[in-house]
């Protein structure tokens, strides 16, 4: 298992402190010093089976600053994968990724129901 986190994220605590007291073993990368790459995104975007819109970061500095809100609309899935792929500030975390399972963000009861 392999989570994507931000160590200053509170959601990222909370949600490697979860894994921590249910004795599940996994692995963490810093999202923005190994940020996933393009082909790495849309594996992950593929399995998650989600919209593409729940791997941006909406409440970060970074797609806020770069107006995303309104930019996406107007680009393709392979051009927001391809923006997602320049800057890990702009995915959302934490990002779990186990096998064919992909989890954005930490909401207990989803990963709950998938671990």
């Amino acid at each position: 298992m392999l989570v994507l986190c931000y160590p200053r994220c509170t959601t990222c605590k909370k949600a490697l402190k979860w894994l921590d007291e249910k004795n599940i073993e996994y692995t963490t990368r810093h999202i923005v010093e190994e940020n996933p790459d393009y082909d790495e995104l849309k594996n992950w975007y593929e399995k998650s089976g989600l919209p593409l819109k729940r791997f941006f970061n909406t409440s970060g500095n970074a797609y806020k600053e770069m107006q995303l809100k309104d930019k996406l609309k107007t680009m393709t899935e392979e051009e927001q994968l391809k923006l997602l792929a320049t800057n890990g500030m702009l995915v959302k975390r934490p990002l779990l990724i186990e096998d064919d399972k992909v989890l954005v963000g930490f909401k207990e009861a989803e990963w709950e129901k998938l671990i």
